[in-house]
């Protein structure tokens, strides 16, 4: 049974995640010490955090940033208004996806599977990919070249293993929205922007962002250095 760590305040939304996420067979698990909840999430060992943004001592953008020192957990945040400010700068945090309060259970659970989807495509009898001397390991979700390396969430993963496999080629935004978040039923553009940017600038680290191409209103390239224009 996958299990589900809510970092929320609200006992009634509480009480209708824990009800909710237990109908579609997900154990929950909830805060009990404010001060030291990145603690608490990686001693429960989840395999998916719910991140409200208000919340007591320090507010969801500190605990996601401390979380993301140490691990590449799923984080779906919730937010107040529809791709807000808050909603991007949790999303260029490290969070993989972020939901509208007031808000579906069953909106919450599909985008609770799409992220589970896109992990299970990460886990294939193929562990590493290789463009010119960068070996993305698909276990991992790190990007190498040489000593260097980053490390990357599932949702950024998922997006550079699809660029390597068609390196040279166009990556359609609905292509890539469509094996990210089960057809982008759920959400927009800018959600898939903001992952492109935060990719970005990981890739930069390692003197890659330069040959991820952009297509306007179309797509994204992944070009070799000699074929850059």
């Amino acid at each position: 049974m996958q299990k589900i760590f809510i970092v929320e305040d609200d006992q009634a939304i509480i009480r209708a995640l824990q009800v909710g996420l237990k109908k579609w067979n997900y154990q929950t698990q909830t805060v009990t010490d404010w001060g030291n909840i990145t603690t608490e999430i990686l001693t429960a060992q989840p395999d998916l955090v719910i991140m409200d943004i208000t919340l007591p001592m320090f507010d969801g953008f500190y605990w996601t940033g401390k979380l993301r020192e140490s691990s590449q957990l799923p984080v779906i945040f919730l937010s107040a208004a529809e791709l807000d400010p808050n909603a991007v700068r949790a999303l260029a945090l490290g969070a993989d996806d972020y939901i509208v309060k007031p808000f579906s259970v069953n909106v919450l659970v599909s985008k609770i599977q799409a992220i589970f989807r896109r992990m299970k495509l990460n886990q294939t009898e193929i562990n590493e990919l290789s463009f010119e001397n960068y070996h993305l390991n698909i276990l991992t979700n790190s990007l190498t070249i040489g000593s260097e390396y980053v490390k990357l969430t599932p949702t950024e993963g998922v997006i550079l293993k699809l660029l390597f496999l068609n390196a040279g080629k166009l990556v359609g935004k609905k292509q890539l929205m469509n094996e990210l978040w089960q057809g982008g039923s759920f959400v927009d553009e800018g959600v898939l922007n903001v992952n492109i940017s935060r990719l970005r600038k990981k890739l930069s680290s390692l003197k890659l962002a330069e040959q991820l191409i952009t297509e306007r209103k179309k797509g994204y390239r992944l070009v070799k250095k000699d074929d850059k224009k």
